[in-house]
C-alpha cells in the first residue's frame, strides 16, 4: 500500500473516497465542516435523519453529493470529541474504515481524520498508529493456498493534513511503514509450517537478509553445532539432540553508529516445533507450537525496520533455534547439562526447553559488551494465566531499562507488565544434584523462567519479554501470529537513537 501525506483542502481533493469523522451530539471537525459546507449541508442532513450518531466505529457510505470532487464520501463516528476515545476504539475505528473500503471499487482513499481526539496520544503517535493499523489490516497470508486471495483494488490511501503538521505526519508515516514491514516479516515466520521454518532455514533467511542490507552495515553469522560444541554450550545442545533438525545460534550484526559505541542485544526464542520433548505435550493445539520461535521471528522483524530506517545505533541480534523432539537421542527428565556458562541445570521437565537454549545464548551476548540486553520468548503458558492475551509480561536486573521498556510499549500501544523477580522465587530452583533445576514447580511459573534466566544475565542490563500470551492469536480462522513486540521494540530502540 502507499501512503501519501497532502495538505489540500478535502473538499477540492479528487478521490474515489474521501473519509471524514464525525462526533456524536452532530460534532463536525474543520474537514468535515468544510465538506458539509460545500455539498450543501449533506453531512447535517444524514446526522439529522438519524443515519449517523457517530459513535465510535460507525460508518455512512454517501454518494453523488455535489460540490466536491470526490466520488463518495465515507462518514466514520469517533465518539464524544471532548472526551476522546483511547487506543482500542481508535484501532476498530481504522479497522471500521479499512473494511469498508476494501469492499468498494476505488484505487485510493483519503483520510481526513487528522483532528480525531485520541486520549494521551499526539499527531505522531497517533498516526503511527493509524498506519500500522491499515497495515495490518492488509495482512495476508496465502502463500500455501491453491486459491489465493482477491487482490483488493485499492492502491492508495492518503493522509489529509494542515501545513503545520505535515512535517510529523510524513516522519509518523515513514516509522509507522518500516514497523509495519517488520511486523510483516515477523508474521510471515511465525506462519510458515515447521516443516519449512526449522533452524537451518531461518539461518539461510537471515543470510538473505544480509545480503539485501549488507550496504546499510548487517552482517550475519551462523554458528552450527560444531562450533556450539566448542563454545560449551551444553543446555542449548540438548534440546536439538532429540530432532534431526539440527541447531543453529543466528547471529545478526548491524553497526549504524560508531565503531566503538556499545550495542543494543536483542536475543529470540526460536525453537521452530515444540512437542515437549520426552514431556510430551497434549496433541489439542499442538500444531501452534509452530509459534514457538515467534521471539526469533520478532527479532528478525524489528532488524528489518531498523534497517529501512537506518537507525544511528549499533545492534546485535541473537536467534536461538532448535526443534524440541521426543526420539531415543532426545534429553530425558533427569539428565543433566553444563552451560557454557560452567553453571550446571538438572533437566526435570523437557518441555521447559526455551530457557536451556536462551541460556547459553545470554551467556554468548556478553562478548559484545552490550549497552543492554531483551529476550523475547514465548516461554511460559503461566504467563497467559497471569496476563491473559493483551500484555506481555516483563522482568529485568535494571529498573532504568524496566521503565524505558514500559514507556515503550505504552507509546507503540504493544503494552507490558511487569513482574516480580524477588530473590525468595530463586529458591525454587533448588536441586539436590545439580547448580539448579529447569523448573521451579507449579507456583509462580514465569516468574521462576525469570529467575533460571536472570542466572545467566548478571553481567549487563537485562529484561525479559514473556510474549507467550500476546505473539500469536490462538485456534479457528482468526489463527495468526501477531508480529509482536516489534512495535514495543522498534520503539524502545527509536528512543535510544534519539537521546
Amino acid at each position: 500500500m502507499e501512503f501519501l501525506v497532502k495538505s489540500v483542502r478535502p473538499e477540492t481533493l479528487k478521490t474515489a473516497t474521501l473519509v471524514v469523522a464525525i462526533g456524536e451530539n452532530g460534532y463536525l471537525d474543520n474537514s468535515a465542516a468544510a465538506i458539509d459546507t460545500a455539498s450543501s449541508g449533506a453531512l447535517s442532513a444524514a446526522i439529522r435523519r438519524g443515519d449517523m450518531a457517530g459513535k465510535p466505529g460507525q460508518t455512512l457510505l454517501l454518494t453523488g453529493l455535489a460540490g466536491l470532487k470526490a466520488e463518495r464520501v465515507l462518514l466514520v463516528g469517533c465518539g464524544k470529541a471532548e472526551e476522546g476515545i483511547a487506543d482500542r476504539a481508535y484501532r476498530k475505528l481504522i479497522a471500521s474504515v479499512l473494511g469498508v473500503l476494501k469492499g468498494l471499487g476505488g484505487a485510493d482513499a483519503a483520510l481526513c481524520l487528522a483532528d480525531i481526539n485520541v486520549k494521551q496520544r499526539d499527531t505522531y503517535t497517533k498516526t503511527r498508529l493509524l498506519i500500522e493499523t491499515l497495515s495490518d489490516g492488509l495482512y495476508v497470508f496465502d502463500r500455501f493456498k491453491s486459491q489465493k486471495a482477491e487482490p483488493s483494488a485499492l492502491k492508495k490511501i492518503s493522509l489529509v493534513t494542515s501545513k503545520t503538521a505535515q512535517a510529523e505526519i510524513e516522519r509518523a508515516v515513514t516509522h509507522g511503514q518500516a514497523i509495519a514491514a517488520g511486523v510483516a516479516y515477523a508474521k510471515d515466520f511465525g506462519n510458515l509450517p515447521p516443516n519449512i521454518c526449522h533452524p537451518v532455514f531461518i539461518g539461510e533467511e537471515a543470510k538473505a537478509l544480509g545480503k539485501q542490507y549488507k550496504d546499510a552495515g548487517l552482517k550475519v553469522d551462523v554458528l552450527d553445532e560444531k562450533k556450539m560444541q566448542e563454545l560449551g554450550m551444553g543446555s542449548f545442545l540438548a534440546v536439538a539432540q532429540g530432532s534431526a533438525q539440527p541447531p543453529r545460534l543466528v547471529v545478526l550484526n548491524y553497526k549504524g553508529a560508531g565503531k566503538n559505541t556499545q550495542p543494543h542485544v536483542l536475543v529470540g526464542k526460536g525453537i521452530t516445533f515444540d512437542t515437549g520433548g520426552i514431556s510430551i505435550k497434549p496433541s489439542q493445539g499442538m500444531d501452534e507450537m509452530k509459534y514457538d520461535m515467534c521471539g526469533a521471528a520478532s527479532v528478525l522483524g524489528t532488524f528489518r525496520a531498523a534497517l529501512e530506517l537506518k537507525l544511528p545505533i549499533n545492534l546485535v541480534g541473537l536467534l536461538a533455534c532448535a526443534e524440541n523432539m521426543p526420539s531415543g537421542t532426545a534429553t530425558r527428565p533427569g539428565d543433566i547439562v553444563t552451560t557454557m556458562s560452567g553453571q550446571t541445570v538438572e533437566i526435570l521437565n523437557t518441555d521447559a526447553e526455551g530457557r536451556l537454549v536462551l541460556c547459553d545464548t545470554l551467556t554468548y551476548a556478553e562478548r559484545f559488551k552490550p549497552q543492554s540486553v531483551i529476550d523475547i520468548a514465548t516461554l511460559t503458558g503461566a504467563c497467559i494465566t497471569a496476563l491473559g492475551t493483551l500484555v506481555s509480561g516483563l522482568m529485568g536486573n535494571d529498573d532504568d531499562l524496566i521503565q524505558q521498556i514500559k514507556a515503550a510499549g505504552d507509546a507503540a500501544d504493544d503494552r507490558v507488565w511487569q513482574l516480580p523477580l524477588h530473590d525468595e522465587y530463586q529458591e525454587q530452583l533448588d536441586s539436590p544434584f545439580a547448580d539448579m533445576a529447569n523448573i521451579g514447580g507449579p507456583k509462580a511459573g514465569t516468574i521462576t523462567a525469570g529467575c533460571f534466566l536472570s542466572r545467566y544475565a548478571k553481567n549487563y542490563r537485562w529484561a525479559h519479554l514473556d510474549v507467550a500470551g500476546t505473539a500469536w492469536i490462538s485456534g479457528g480462522k482468526e489463527k495468526s501470529a501477531t508480529g509482536r513486540p516489534v512495535p514495543l521494540l522498534m520503539q524502545y530502540l527509536l528512543d535510544r537513537s534519539q537521546s
